[in-house]
């Protein structure tokens, strides 16, 4: 599971917009959005690189967390 804070996520429809981001590159993916946190988890086969960059793409900035 990788997890990013995601900077600019306020609200549900920021919710929606990085769950789809993700899942525009994998379809399969599990992703897990904690809105309070800022923050969301991810399971998938692409990379950490690869949804960060479909995050940014998105409008948000995601940095990998621990």
């Amino acid at each position: 599971m990788m997890k990013f804070r995601v900077e600019g996520m306020t609200c549900g429809g920021c919710a929606r917009g990085v769950t789809n981001a993700v899942r525009a590159i994998d379809p399969e993916a599990e992703v897990a959005v904690d809105l309070a946190a800022k923050s969301v988890a991810v399971r998938s086969n692409a990379s950490a690189d690869r949804i960060r960059s479909a995050i940014d793409e998105a409008g948000y900035r995601a940095v990998v967390s621990d």
